[in-house]
């Protein structure tokens, strides 16, 4: 794999990154690009519901391109990013990923953020043949499609995210365990997954769950979802949560006083700017991730490195799922020696299904359906920072419980 062992250079210098919104780039005129460059072709939510996030993995995506960049590139060919946006909507993201194969004949394709676009994006890279790496579909239903192609670029899918903490709560003696749970969740698969993965491990241990929330991912007032889980007053609160979603659930559950012996919330306690918008309150929260940047393997140290030169702080798990999705692609095409469509694609996937991939968030490999066969690490806010708690051979920080209050 290719490692960022050069100097550092600018991103402008290094990274043939075109990124297209609504229209096309100017001087583009479609193709795969020249003989001397490798296309890959990428739909993201920049805008919409689910921007945050996708902004984040646009980040990585970038990095890792300027580090390939750097080394020379794929088979000796420099790397472009072909970027649209999808704005958080499924029928865009078909019609991206329909452009860039079909029109723009890129030679890879690179998955969107979010399970509502991973799904109908990879059902177009399929009809396409087209090998699927994605950095974000991490619900069970995702690998219930029958997709050949797909792989996600993580440790572990999203029912599963909270296995480690599922167990320590259960561990703990009777006296100590909490008794009640309540659960707020968006209605989105991922967010889903996360969120009923923990509560029925809780629920079949024979703890009662209180209350059990659906909402919309266009909300922002949580006040009605906040006032029946603090009435509850349940020991545990699980939010499947994308960001700003989050953010307004917490607030609102705070300023009703709500004090849950634990917190446990997806994605968005991992984002660096969360704890600027939740203020100094964070103390305890916990999260599920595949990533963190004090992991040590070798990618990993040279991509914190990198990263944090370019845009003044470490990368989060979004930029790094995103960088391990290029580093799955240019592992397949280093060593199969294509990159193209056509036969090439059946090749890359082929490779992939029988090998392990060394990455940023560890080595990945993966079983017949794509998903991958290791575990999430469960983080929570200690002394003002975010440290790995769970498990306890990975730990950074003895677990808070009770949370403290907030």
């Amino acid at each position: 794999m290719p490692q960022w062992n050069r100097p550092a250079v600018g991103l402008a210098a290094t990274l043939s990154a075109c990124v297209l919104l609504l229209t096309a780039c100017s001087g583009d005129s479609g193709g795969g690009g020249s003989d001397d460059t490798i296309t890959i072709g990428v739909s993201l939510p920049l805008t919409g519901d689910f921007s945050e996030p996708g902004k984040g993995v646009q980040r990585g995506y970038e990095a890792w391109a300027e580090s390939v960049n750097a080394d020379g590139g794929l088979l000796g060919r420099e790397v472009e990013l072909k970027i649209l946006d999808d704005q958080s909507n499924a029928d865009r993201v078909v019609q991206d990923y329909e452009a860039l194969i079909a029109q723009d004949q890129v030679d890879l394709v690179f998955g969107p953020f979010s399970t509502r676009l991973v799904v109908p994006s990879a059902r177009v890279a399929s009809e396409y043949g087209m090998l699927f790496v994605e950095p974000a579909g991490a619900a069970a239903e995702v690998f219930d499609q029958g997709f050949e192609n797909l792989f996600y670029a993580a440790p572990a899918i999203a029912d599963d995210h909270y296995n480690h903490l599922a167990e320590h709560i259960l561990s703990l003696p009777e006296g100590e365990r909490p008794q009640t749970v309540a659960v707020a969740a968006m209605d989105d698969p991922f967010a889903q997954g996360t969120a009923y993965g923990l509560r029925d491990k809780l629920a079949e241990a024979g703890l009662d769950v209180l209350v059990d929330e659906v909402y919309p991912p266009n909300t922002t007032d949580f006040s009605s979802i906040a006032a029946k889980i603090s009435d509850s007053g349940a020991d545990v609160v699980i939010g499947g949560t994308q960001y700003q979603d989050a953010v307004n659930l917490i607030v609102a559950l705070q300023q009703l006083d709500y004090q849950p012996q634990l917190a446990a919330f997806s994605t968005a306690p991992t984002n660096p700017e969360f704890s600027a918008a939740i203020g100094e309150r964070t103390e305890g929260i916990l999260a599920p991730t595949g990533y963190t940047p004090e992991a040590p393997w070798p990618s990993n140290v040279e991509f914190v490195e990198r990263y944090t030169e370019t845009h003044g702080n470490p990368p989060a798990e979004d930029e790094a799922n995103a960088f391990t999705t290029g580093q799955v692609v240019a592992a397949a095409v280093e060593a199969v020696g294509c990159a193209e469509q056509g036969e090439c694609q059946q090749q890359l996937i082929d490779w992939l299904r029988e090998n392990e991939v060394e990455t940023v968030v560890g080595p990945l490999s993966w079983d017949d359906r794509g998903r991958p066969q290791s575990a999430h690490m469960i983080q929570q806010y200690v002394d003002g920072g975010i440290r790995i708690v769970l498990p306890a051979d990975a730990a950074e920080a003895e677990f808070l419980h009770p949370k403290p209050e907030w």
